[in-house]
């Protein structure tokens, strides 16, 4: 379980395709009692640590994680937003993320709003419903509150603070994101008798 409080941006170092695609991510998070099988979140999508060394770590993607998130279009380069896994006593900052993407969704906006900035996002259709205005949601890693939402369009604030500290300062307008429905939307869903996804 993570929180989605980004706690460094690393970097794709390589990687290595295959029957799973291999990914090295470099870091400057402390790896100093990391264990093997540990996960982190890579933008939001939960993996697990299969090497790593002083200022790296390796994990491997599956084909159905390439497909349902952004990892597919990762370059050597590419800034990924990074949070080790909750350990009990940790501060809950955000709010509780299993790093499980639901749905791929698009930047449609960025524009100034005070110090802040204003982005738009448009998801699937299949997952709008589970949107709400002031509920949770996970973008890239990044527990954020939403602002309003319009049909299959919703909208957050970022704060200067969180996009100095994650891939959002350089986010632009087209750009794929990972979304991670609130757990609790999910499972109200589920009650209902609705389908998400």
């Amino acid at each position: 379980m993570f929180t989605g409080i980004v706690t460094d941006i690393g970097k794709v170092r390589e990687i290595r395709p295959g029957g799973d695609t291999t990914f090295v991510i470099g870091t400057k998070l402390d790896l100093g009692d990391l264990s093997l099988g540990a996960s982190i979140a890579c933008s939001g999508v939960c993996l697990t640590v299969i090497e790593w060394g002083k200022d790296w770590f390796t994990v491997q993607a599956s084909a159905e994680t390439l497909s349902r998130s952004v990892l597919g279009q990762w370059r050597v380069g590419s800034p990924i937003n990074l949070e080790r896994a909750l350990r009990a006593g940790d501060e809950l900052g955000g709010h509780i993320v299993s790093g499980h993407v639901d749905a791929v969704a698009e930047i449609v906006e960025r524009r100034p709003d005070g110090d802040s900035e204003r982005f738009a996002f448009r998801i699937p259709e299949t997952f709008a419903t589970a949107i709400a205005p002031k509920g949770s949601v996970t973008i890239n890693g990044v527990s954020l509150t939403v602002n309003e939402v319009q049909e299959n369009r919703f909208g957050v604030n970022i704060i200067p603070h969180t996009l100095g500290r994650t891939t959002f300062g350089d986010a632009k307008v087209g750009d794929a994101v990972n979304i991670e429905i609130d757990m609790l939307a999910r499972y109200v869903a589920r009650l209902m008798g609705k389908t998400i996804g």
